[in-house]
């Protein structure tokens, strides 16, 4: 049986090249059937918000590949709390079902997963 992965997502979509890597990473596992969940932490939650123009920024759209993730059979999203409310965003307000964590779950949820990787 394949090792488990959660991939941790940090940072924004405008931030660099982590944010499509880690997705990059999401869709190769997925579709290998690797069991994979995603967990977007920090300003990794901004790659969940709706409406995002990147092309301002000269940068790609991520949202495809967000889209593309229940395709690939990664359903495990999970966002933390503190950092939807910390950025003023809410769960239900973001481009993906995902399950909202809080700290003590959070924990619960890395000790699930055999490998964990942050990004």
């Amino acid at each position: 049986m394949p090792k488990s992965l959660l991939l941790i997502s940090r940072k924004a979509p405008w931030a660099g090249l982590s944010a499509r890597e880690t997705l990059d990473i999401a869709l190769a596992g997925g579709a290998f059937d690797l069991p994979l969940g995603m967990l977007f932490l920090d300003d990794g939650v901004f790659q969940l918000a709706p409406g995002q123009q990147p092309a301002q920024l000269q940068q790609k759209n991520l949202a495809a590949n967000l889209q593309a993730l229940p395709m690939f059979g990664v359903d495990e999203l999970f966002v933390a709390r503190s950092s939807l409310q910390e950025r003023g965003l809410t769960a239900e307000n973001l481009s993906l079902p995902v399950q909202v964590l809080d700290d003590a779950e959070l924990a619960a949820l890395i000790d699930r997963f055999d490998q964990v990787v942050t990004l």
